[in-house]
Formats: C-alpha cells, structure tokens, sequence
C-alpha cells in the first residue's frame, strides 16, 4: 500500500473508532489517569467497612469484597492507617507493617485476576482519634491543640474526643516520611497506586483550614503554609512511587468533622492550581455530604463544588456524593468532570458496571452493616442476574 493511501486509511479507522467510543454512554468510554487506561469511568469510592483484625490487618472476606467489584474502572480500596499514630477507627485496615502488606497481597491479586485495577486510600486521621486507640495511650495530633466534637468508638466504648497535642515542626517530616513508605509498601503489596486522603476532617484537612490550623510556623497562618503539609505529602508519594500512580482525594466545601474556613473558595483555587505541578494520575473531588446548615455560616462556600473548581485543574477529575447513572453521565457529558465515583450504590450492587450497563433495578444498601460485622451486609449482595 502506498505511504499515503495508508496514511489515509489510518485516519479513516482512528475517525471511526473515536465515532464508535462517542456512540457510548460518557461513563462506558475508556480513560486514561497517569500510567492506566481505565475501561470505564465508573470509580468504586474508598469506603470504610471495618473488617480487618483488632491489629488492622486485612482478612479473608476483603478478598471477596473487592473482587466483586472488579469490574469498576478503577476500585479506590478504603481508607487504611499510613502508622499506628494515624488510627483512629477499630479494625480498619493498615499498610505500616509486613503483615498487613502480605495480607493486602490476596486482595490485590484476585482484582487483578477479574481485569481490574485498585489504587489504596493512605489515611491519617489525626485529631479524629482517641488515647485508646493510640499507641501508649498517648493523645491524638492535630495542626493545632483545636478538638472536634462527638464521640468515637474504643475498646471500652463510645468516648468523647479529646484537645488533641499540636504536631511540633520537628515531627511533621516523620508524618510525611510515613505517607512516603506507606505508599511504598502499597505498590510492594500489588496495589496499582495510591490515593491521598486530604478530605473530610482529617490530618491534612486539619493542616488546610483555619478553624483547627492556629499554628505560627510555616505550617500556619497563610494559606500558602496551610497548604504546605498537604502539598509536601503529595510530592513526597509522587517521589517514592512516580506521579501516574498518585492520586489525592479534597472536600473544598466539606463540614465534616468540624471542618471550616473563613475563606475556602480562595484556599481551594490556590491548592488546587499548585497539584498541577505534579502531573498526578487525578484529582477526586467530593460533593458536599454534609448540609450547609445553618446557610449564613457557609455563604462564601460553594456548592456544587466539581463544577466551580474543574477549571483550576489540568488533568482527570473525579467527582463523588450523591450520583446516579443519569447525573453522572451528565457532567462528564457536560465537561464538569471526567470519572464519577459511587460509594453505597457499590456497597449494594457488586455488579454496579453490569447494571448500568444493561438498564436493571439497583439494591437498596442496609446501613445498619455499614461499619461492623462479617460477612452479612458485605459480601452477600446478590448480582442481579
């Protein structure tokens, strides 16, 4: 064949298979996010479901758990503790020992083994914990000796939270240099990558707003050194394991877990722009799952959020909270977002990608299994077919 006859025909085929891709829904077209092609847009969210050991090492059902899910575009697997220090729930799962890396290695495995890809939540939750959940009972750390209200569940029961200890600027590299091995140890236990949980109240998410961050290092005060943590454990996972497989979840107008700041709009455009600078794999951006309530305390908030902050990042987005087959194909239809992550609808619906796929009813979810218990209310949802 002549060089431009084929030329042609290639231009011909590459137009006809960009044709074929846009017949289908937004959420069934392929992507890619850093070193993957994901073969849909649908994200299984991080969900913490609390079926690991007392001594946070996975278990047998999670194996189950994940492979049932398989089929999403990529599975966010739950929020699991970066060190002891960072624990703040019971049996939720870690990555800070040989242990529960070779226990996560089962899990990662059979994902594989259905085609799938999975990427590992790195949590922390800082002053969201308890002295009996700590190690030596010692107290929690925040960015600022600043509590959170409520109560949290211990070996001895429900407790109140208590005035957590400010982290001292000597100690914060170590905070880092934890998030840097946990990310690590994810890849060594065959994870694809990792997530940054920079949302929903907890340590970094402490570091950003105002209202738990009164620090006067470079760590406080302005909303460029508010950042800094966050920024400095994003740089540090993109240094250990390459940017492609770095991703880092925000909750620009999240009140979860006492979260508020007096000009969040303003510090969620700096951070955002600043990520840019890491090429990351994506950037997951939730919805508002609190209500902004009352709404004159939260006027400057924004609400939705994905739509306000796409503008300010250059590369995948994901959007969370609240979608369902429909919404979610319209705002990637709408350019608003890329990736939509669901979270209950994947808890009751293993086979959520088939179901959308093929128009069927979903299952309703039993929240009353949400966040303790065995196998029922986690590994039991029937597919549909």
């Amino acid at each position: 064949m002549h060089r431009k006859k084929r030329v042609l025909t290639l231009c011909k085929l590459g137009h006809l298979a960009y044709r074929e891709m846009h017949k289908k829904p937004p959420l069934f077209r392929s992507i890619q996010i850093g070193d993957y092609q994901l073969r849909n847009r649908i994200i299984m969210a991080p969900l913490t479901r609390r079926r690991s050991t007392d001594d946070h090492v996975p278990t047998d059902i999670m194996i189950t758990y994940y492979e049932q899910r398989a089929s999403a575009g990529l599975i966010v697997a739950e929020a699991t503790n970066i060190s002891r220090q960072a624990v703040g729930y019971m049996n939720s799962p870690g990555i800070f020992n040989q242990e529960q890396v070779d226990r996560w290695k089962p899990v990662t495995h059979a994902v594989h083994q259905k085609g799938g890809l999975i990427f590992l939540q790195l949590w922390h939750v800082g002053r969201v914990s308890h002295p009996l959940l700590q190690p030596n009972q010692e107290l929690p750390v925040s960015a600022s000796a600043i509590p959170v209200e409520g109560e949290v569940m211990t070996p001895q029961g429900r407790k109140k939270h208590v005035t957590p200890r400010a982290l001292e600027t000597i100690e914060i590299p170590g905070i880092i240099d934890d998030y840097r091995n946990a990310s690590m140890r994810a890849i060594e236990a065959g994870f694809d990558g990792i997530e940054v949980h920079g949302a929903n109240g907890y340590l970094p998410d402490q570091f950003l707003h105002d209202s738990s961050n009164t620090r006067t290092d470079s760590y406080g005060g302005s909303i460029k050194n508010r950042c800094r943590f966050m920024l400095e454990i994003t740089k540090a996972c993109c240094d250990a394991i390459g940017s492609g497989k770095v991703g880092l979840r925000l909750s620009p107008s999240g009140v979860y877990k006492g979260m508020f700041d007096n000009n969040p709009i303003e510090l969620y455009e700096y951070l955002i722009r600043q990520l840019n600078e890491f090429n990351l794999a994506y950037l997951h951006i939730m919805e508002p799952y609190v209500p902004l309530e009352p709404a004159e305390k939260y006027q400057h908030y924004v609400n939705p959020v994905t739509p306000h902050f796409r503008k300010f990042f250059k590369g995948p987005l994901i959007t969370n909270v609240d979608f369902n087959y429909e919404t979610g194909n319209r705002i990637i239809d709408e350019g608003h977002a890329d990736m939509v992550a669901y979270g209950k609808l994947f808890i009751s619906n293993p086979d959520l990608v088939e179901r959308f796929a093929k128009h069927h009813p979903l299952a309703e979810w039993d929240k009353s299994t949400f966040y303790y218990g065995g196998a029922k209310g986690y590994i039991d949802y029937p597919t549909f077919e």
